[in-house]
């Protein structure tokens, strides 16, 4: 089945003020992360460590994301349009947010609160890794509604056509208000002549395998004692090859393209790190000292 995305990516436009879907996803992303992660403390997965401890976690992990996030998207992918337009780096709301670089932001805060109240750094991302998932199936919702970072066309009867695509450039110049543009993209859609433009919803994809499948085996293989390093490893690992895999059905970034064979993508260089490193550190965790959680309520 083809399907015709007809989402309006502004959820709600106040004035001059637009606010789009995929900050309100992130939004969404770090409610849900306090929820989980609260639960987690209440139910003692770190010893020693409170609400208020927690709360202090959560911001400086909300910064990293925020902060890494951008900073990596802008590093790793289109270094040069930032710098012809550096006020587009603050309107994280459009979009435009590296999950490396987040994560590498996430890394810093953690190792810096870890430090702060004396707790192993594997611990506390052993901590952080199981609650970490809904808020990237959340982004990814948040990319499919804005109709970015879409997969390649599928060249089969199913896929979703975005009004994205840069097929419909002219389309678009000749209807530039976006009502007029998608009422005649309804009547091309309804007479079958965009079926061609089906694409894979790589963007979906990626919500279920690094949002529901992540967080389904996550939670489980938390939820008893395990060695320290195994479920940051577990987490690294699991991102690593569902991000790899899904590159081959996505659109390289348009500013870089493939980088060898046709094939390889930035995406897919990112995520090797991680999978050796989820290798390594599942490795490592056969001889590590397990983390036993104190009894429910202890830590408040």
């Amino acid at each position: 089945m083809i399907h015709l995305h007809q989402i309006d990516p502004v959820a709600l436009s106040l004035g001059p003020v637009s606010i789009h879907w995929y900050g309100l996803m992130y939004l969404l992303a770090f409610v849900v992360a306090w929820w989980l992660g609260s639960r987690r403390v209440r139910a003692g997965r770190l010893p020693g460590v409170d609400a208020n401890a927690f709360g202090d976690l959560l911001f400086y992990g909300m910064l990293g994301v925020v902060i890494g996030g951008r900073v990596g998207s802008i590093l790793f992918y289109d270094f040069g349009s930032y710098l012809q337009n550096p006020v587009q780096m603050l309107k994280i709301w459009e979009g435009g947010m590296s999950f490396h670089g987040g994560l590498i932001g996430v890394l810093v805060a953690a190792w810096w609160w870890a430090r702060k109240h004396k707790l192993h750094f594997f611990d506390v991302m052993d901590f952080i890794a199981p609650w970490v998932p809904p808020g990237l199936g959340l982004g990814r919702l948040g990319n499919y509604i804005g109709a970015e970072l879409w997969g390649k066309y599928t060249q089969a009867g199913w896929g979703v056509v975005f009004p994205t695509d840069p097929a419909f450039i002219d389309l678009h110049r000749q209807f530039p208000e976006r009502a007029d543009f998608m009422a005649q993209l309804q009547q091309q859609y309804a007479t079958g002549a965009l079926d061609a433009f089906a694409r894979h919803p790589s963007q979906l994809y990626q919500a279920f395998l690094e949002g529901a499948v992540m967080f389904a085996v996550l939670w489980w293989y938390s939820s008893r004692p395990r060695p320290r390093y195994a479920v940051s490893g577990l987490f690294a690992l699991l991102y690593g090859v569902f991000r790899f895999v899904v590159e081959f059905v996505r659109v390289p970034d348009a500013q870089i393209g493939y980088l060898a064979f046709d094939w390889l993508t930035m995406g897919q260089v990112l995520s090797l790190p991680l999978i050796a490193l989820g290798l390594f550190w599942l490795w490592k965790s056969r001889h590590a000292p397990t983390l036993q959680p104190a009894p429910a309520g202890a830590a408040q």
